[in-house]
């Protein structure tokens, strides 16, 4: 995949994960999050439309949830990707937390918020 793709560290993670798309909903083993993002393994009764958004929620436990509203960016053999689109501010700053405490260098949490709200090219 290309550098631009790959701005911003994945952190594998393992926490109760669902997603939800109009009545439907899935539980998913969620395999990585992002700032930008997040990688699932694609449940096997998965029928979810890749034109309409989707709502996701990450518990990360002690009553903390980071919940955003994705949309689908790849779907490849039992993978799926979705790219954040929204997120509330307390679901950010978990999530800015968890991203700094896995990375360990203030330098490069500043370097991935700083491509998070840059304008695209």
């Amino acid at each position: 995949m290309s550098q631009e793709r790959r701005r911003f560290t994945r952190i594998g993670f393992d926490k109760p994960t669902l997603l939800a798309q109009g009545g439907a909903t899935w539980a998913v083993h969620l395999l990585d999050i992002s700032l930008k993002g997040l990688l699932v393994q694609r449940p096997d009764d998965w029928a979810g439309d890749a034109s309409q958004p989707f709502g996701a929620q990450v518990d990360l436990g002690n009553q903390a949830v980071v919940k955003m509203e994705v949309t689908l960016a790849h779907n490849e053999g039992e993978h799926l990707g979705f790219q954040c689109t929204q997120i509330d501010i307390e679901s950010a700053t978990h999530l800015r937390r968890l991203v700094e405490l896995n990375l360990g260098d203030p330098a490069e949490l500043e370097r991935e918020l700083g491509a998070l709200l840059a304008p695209a090219p």
